[in-house]
């Protein structure tokens, strides 16, 4: 399993609007994989591949288009961008995605400008625990009472740093136990799976008789916006929402809310705020992960969304389902995932192309 490839991408930053390095990254990655690549105005990265032959003879070739099956994969985190810099030199922002600030405390930052990185700190306004009153302890701050301390006195911080720029958690990803942990799981595992799912088909061998489109999309966590433009431009057959969901196999949470179990195999996404799944293509994914012996497990999430639904809707529609890996504190920097529920994702993705 390339884990170093998954550091890399949790690693480097892209808030939704600034994804620029992530797509960097990725046209690294990918030479050879896709026949076709292109960067639309939003800024997503369409990859193309063409129908190949295989080891074994195929189907005789027919006239018709191919399949074309989309991934869609999106490539920012959550973040913030600078608002606004005081006479002290600190900073204060507008989020870009959705916080829980009990999260938020104490956080190492990274702000990410023209003139270069900046490491900082994170916390809100307010007095520390030594001189507050129990009362002033009791209260959960809003997003907008965080601000930003990178170490500078104000009048060099306004010669580095501009309204506009933006911020991101500072954490390393790690390995604990089975398990693999860092900030931006949520959606740096969809874009491993966009390439490593290629990758293992490409090896294979067997070829693909489909057209295979993986769209590595910009502002998901505003509100799918560069899903919905690829998707029109692209107008899949079926669209492949790839995402983490919860997993809250936790202390604290009912049974009956935890969404996934950890390690019991990748989600088969049915339903969320922004989508239904095709009954028929949840189906054909359910039985080529029991023909082929993937774990997986059925998920609906109450609230929330994903890319497939863009698909889901662009033009003329498309079939659309969601595979996701169920993951532990999302939208936090200790986001966890289980190999094995990664690996599951990735080789029905790869087996359903082989197929489709």
């Amino acid at each position: 399993m390339n884990i170093d490839l998954l550091k890399r991408l949790c690693e480097t930053p892209g808030v939704p609007g600034r994804e620029e390095r992530v797509r960097t990254l990725i046209e690294s990655e990918i030479n050879g994989l896709f026949d076709e690549v292109r960067t639309d105005a939003m800024g997503s990265l369409i990859c193309t591949r063409r129908p190949r032959k295989g080891k074994k003879p195929g189907k005789k070739k027919s006239d018709a288009r191919p399949t074309r099956v989309m991934l869609l994969c999106h490539m920012d985190e959550i973040g913030f961008y600078v608002t606004a810099i005081d006479a002290k030199g600190f900073l204060w922002m507008n989020p870009a995605g959705g916080f829980d600030t009990r999260n938020l405390f104490s956080r190492r930052v990274l702000v990410c400008a023209d003139t270069g990185d900046y490491k900082g700190v994170m916390n809100p306004g307010g007095r520390p625990v030594h001189i507050s009153s129990p009362k002033d302890r009791e209260k959960v701050p809003e997003v907008k009472e965080f601000f930003v301390d990178i170490g500078l006195p104000g009048d060099q911080v306004k010669k580095k740093i501009k309204v506009g720029d933006y911020v991101v958690m500072d954490e390393p990803l790690i390995e604990v136990g089975n398990k693999l942990v860092s900030k931006a799981m949520d959606n740096r595992v969809a874009c491993w799976l966009g390439i490593e799912s290629v990758r293992q088909l490409d090896k294979s061998g067997e070829g693909h008789s489909c057209e295979v489109v993986v769209a590595f999309t910009t502002q998901e966590e505003v509100g799918l916006r560069g899903a919905k433009t690829a998707s029109h431009a692209v107008a899949p057959d079926v669209g492949l929402g790839i995402d983490v969901t919860l997993s809250c196999d936790t202390p604290g949470v009912p049974e009956e809310e935890a969404v996934t179990v950890q390690g019991r195999g990748f989600g088969l996404h049915i339903k969320d705020s922004s989508f239904i799944s095709d009954y028929a293509l949840t189906a054909e994914f359910e039985e080529l992960a029991k023909k082929k012996k993937i774990a997986y497990q059925r998920t609906i999430l109450a609230a929330g969304g994903q890319d497939g639904a863009a698909a889901q809707q662009a033009a003329a529609g498309a079939r659309a389902l969601g595979i996701t890996v169920g993951t532990r504190y999302i939208h936090t920097v200790t986001e966890m995932i289980d190999k094995k529920d990664l690996a599951a994702a990735r080789d029905i993705l790869a087996a359903y192309m082989a197929k489709a």
